[in-house]
Parts: structure tokens; C-alpha cells; sequence
């Protein structure tokens, strides 16, 4: 009977070993487990970024006016070495990501850079008297404005074709 004894406490070991390790990874999935959330991103300032852009830049620099609070500016750049390159993000109030895009550079590079390569469409809106044309991506869509001053000015994102046009509203 010697046998039998040694093969219990065998499997008692395997059994207690199984059990500290489903512990360890318990503890290991709870550390690492977060909130389910928005992340919490910081609003940024962009008022001197744009009145320098505005004096640098060979083209009308926008930034939208009046949209709500809920609309957090989170990213902003000017690079005037790099075809006047202007930018605006946005964290939308249901989360989507919205930017504004402008710069002289070459239009069709531009657009498939900032847009990750969506396809223009046939369809086109008015939006302040202007005729903006629509792209649709797997991960960006844009709304495109083609300036009769060389530059090209994109509403571009996550967000849907109404929020890019609340914000080329806004322009």
C-alpha cells in the first residue's frame, strides 16, 4: 500500500500546484485589467501655435470656431520646411479622432499621407459656399478642399462624415 500513498500525494501536489498557479495568474490579469474608458488626453492650447502658422503659412491657416466644449483639442503643429504643413487634432465628444490638415505640398501625396490612402469619391458638399470633395478609407475619412492658392485643406479621421462636417463647418 506504500504505492497507493506516494500516488495520492502525487496528484495532491499537482493539485495544489494548479491551484497556485490559476491564483498567480488571478492576481497577474487583475493588475493588468483597466477601465474600459476614454483615455484621459490633455486639451491643448494651440492659440500661439496658430497665430504663428497664421503669419508664416502662404495660405489662410484654420482653426475651427464655435464648436462645443466636448470637442478637446489634444495635438497641434506647424511645419513650415515641410510644404507649409499645418495641424490640428481633435478627440471628438463620442471618442473618434477628427483633424484638420492643410499645407502647399503636393496635393495627391498629401492627401493619401494624411487620409492612410483613402479613395476620392464622386460626392461632393457645400460647406460655406466652398465644394469639398469626400474620401472614403478603411481607417481615415476626409473631407478635401482644394484651395486655388496651392494649398490643400483636409477634415480627416475616425469620426463620421457628420462630424467632419461639423468641423469644416467650423473652419
Amino acid at each position: 500500500m506504500a504505492g497507493t500513498n506516494s500516488m495520492q500525494k502525487t496528484v495532491r501536489d499537482m493539485v495544489l500546484s494548479l491551484a497556485v498557479i490559476v491564483l498567480v495568474a488571478g492576481v497577474v490579469w487583475l493588475l493588468n485589467t483597466q477601465e474600459d474608458g476614454d483615455p484621459d488626453l490633455k486639451r491643448v492650447d494651440y492659440r500661439v501655435d496658430l497665430l504663428t502658422a497664421r503669419r508664416a503659412a502662404p495660405y489662410p491657416v484654420a482653426a475651427p470656431v464655435g464648436l462645443p466644449e466636448e470637442w478637446k483639442p489634444t495635438s497641434v503643429r506647424y511645419r513650415g520646411a515641410d510644404g507649409d504643413a499645418w495641424h490640428l487634432g481633435y478627440h471628438a465628444p463620442d471618442g473618434e479622432y477628427v483633424a484638420v490638415e492643410q499645407s502647399t505640398g503636393k496635393r495627391a501625396v498629401f492627401i493619401r499621407s494624411k487620409t492612410q490612402g483613402a479613395e476620392k469619391t464622386d460626392v461632393t458638399q457645400q460647406i460655406d459656399g466652398e465644394t469639398w470633395t469626400r474620401y472614403d478609407g478603411d481607417h481615415y475619412d476626409a473631407l478635401v478642399l482644394e484651395g486655388t492658392d496651392g494649398s490643400t485643406t483636409l477634415v480627416t479621421g475616425t469620426g463620421s462624415f457628420g462630424q467632419l462636417t461639423k468641423m469644416a463647418e467650423a473652419l
